[in-house]
């Protein structure tokens, strides 16, 4: 009984020892062998900026409509910075997806003379499309007014931008969104005051609020572009604090606001849009800040 019970015991010991050694090997990395190679690696993080979507929706006013880029008091979609197809402009789309891509993913729902209230409306239609990413160019119409009373409220202005983004999350929460600010409507005056055709444009009703009177110097007629410049920067402060929110969302830093628009720039018809260099511009500025990689 001792023999039997003594060989048992030396049989356990060796079993436990061997179970040992084989755990100390593994744990201090000896000579076990190397995990399987089937084994499957983490997946990466899938970011929240994708620097090249497969399509573009646009919407906004007559700026991304191209208006008055290729003939006078006409939207030239083509000429788009957003959506064209021109290669003088080599539009976001173009740029984010290439020629024929671009013909067939991307969408252009603005519409010359929009608001901000009308950017909800856009973007029910923008959605449809399921676009992965939606430009926003909008704000100019609501400063350019028949005069600063008119213009639209700091308040209805954000809360018309924030419905309009909630309208797009609603439908596709991963959909990222390009802001682009004002421009800098004063600058744009003091730009085109010196064309006597540009006058002539303006005097049918373009920006009345800013370009109204645009030989006048005196001091009610400073005060009122002023008024108008400082609705524009306080617009552009909601555009960016609205959009901080999104952590799908870009906003253009000012850029386009800062850009200085020369005549080269200015639509030679009405020297208040962009021409198709200016569109060309703004595609430019667009590009730079969608395909950024630390935002």
């Amino acid at each position: 009984m001792r023999k039997r019970s003594h060989r048992s015991r030396i049989v356990a010991a060796v079993a436990v020892a061997t179970a040992l050694g084989v755990t100390g090997c593994d744990a201090v990395g000896g000579d076990s062998p190397a995990p399987s190679a089937s084994a499957e690696p983490s997946p990466r993080p899938t970011p929240l900026w994708d620097s090249s979507p497969s399509s573009v929706a646009a919407v906004g006013d007559s700026i991304t409509r191209g208006f008055d880029a290729c003939d006078v008091l006409q939207d030239c979609p083509e000429a788009s910075w957003a959506t064209g197809a021109s290669p003088q402009v080599d539009s976001l789309a173009v740029r984010l997806l290439g020629r024929a891509r671009a013909a067939e993913r991307s969408w252009n729902y603005a519409v010359t003379g929009a608001r901000m209230a009308d950017l909800p409306g856009q973007m029910t239609q923008a959605v449809r499309r399921k676009p992965q990413l939606v430009t926003v160019m909008a704000g100019a119409n609501d400063a350019c007014r028949s005069s600063p009373a008119a213009m639209t409220p700091v308040s209805a202005f954000r809360s018309d931008f924030e419905d309009a983004l909630r309208t797009l999350r609603e439908a596709l929460p991963k959909a990222q969104v390009f802001v682009a600010s004002v421009p800098n409507l004063k600058r744009l005056w003091s730009q085109g005051r010196n064309s006597p055709l540009g006058k002539q444009v303006w005097q049918l009703g373009i920006c009345p609020s800013m370009l109204g009177d645009a030989d006048a110097l005196d001091s009610a007629a400073t005060l009122r572009r002023d008024t108008v410049q400082k609705r524009v920067e306080d617009y552009n402060k909601v555009l960016k604090e609205v959009c901080a929110e999104d952590k799908r969302c870009r906003y253009d830093g000012n850029a386009v606001y800062d850009y200085r628009f020369g005549t080269a720039q200015l639509s030679r018809w009405d020297y208040f849009h962009p021409s198709v260099n200016g569109q060309a511009r703004l595609a430019e500025i667009a590009y730079r800040t969608v395909t950024a990689k630390n935002r």
